[in-house]
């Protein structure tokens, strides 16, 4: 068996053993979302990019530079998991509306998204803003320790 099989097998069982440990039953809990996580190649982004699609998550990482982009890549793949990559530098505009654009390039994918949420539509940044300037409002004043999801009615468990 290569490296990277024995890799995924290794993953797959301690994905198994973690959720066993932490008494959950439920496998993907983040099946049919989509993760972006930036400057996700290495140390502490890495790990949040492998966790989330260990979870289910397709996971998009991203860095400033293609060739940490494509390691990081080969090597989530190589641990089965569904992962892409694009470079992004965070300060840059155009790169972060690339970063957001990339897996809805495959329309397929889009659409069964769509059909998983009960809104039928994906969500927009504005569709958070509203619910982070109540938050910082003095109207939540008395909300604490709770956790809202703005998530278009998909059922969601955390």
């Amino acid at each position: 068996m290569h490296k990277a099989g024995l890799l995924g097998l290794c993953a797959r069982a301690w994905n198994s053993v973690r959720m066993a440990s932490s008494g959950m039953t439920r496998r993907d809990p983040l099946a049919n979302k989509v993760a972006l996580v930036t400057a996700s190649t290495d140390g502490i982004g890495f790990a949040i990019a492998r966790r989330l699609a260990q979870d289910g998550a397709h996971v998009v990482v991203s860095s400033r530079k293609q060739q940490n982009v494509d390691q990081a890549v080969a090597t989530l793949q190589g641990e089965g998991l569904s992962v892409t990559g694009t470079v992004c530098h965070v300060g840059k505009a155009e790169d972060r509306e690339r970063l957001v654009a990339t897996l809805w390039m495959d329309k397929e994918k889009e659409e069964s998204m769509k059909e998983t949420l009960r809104i039928r539509r994906l969500g927009e940044p504005e569709d958070c803003a509203g619910i982070v300037s109540f938050l910082c409002s003095e109207d939540a004043s008395y909300i604490t320790g709770e956790t809202v999801v703005v998530g278009g009615g998909t059922p969601s468990r955390l």
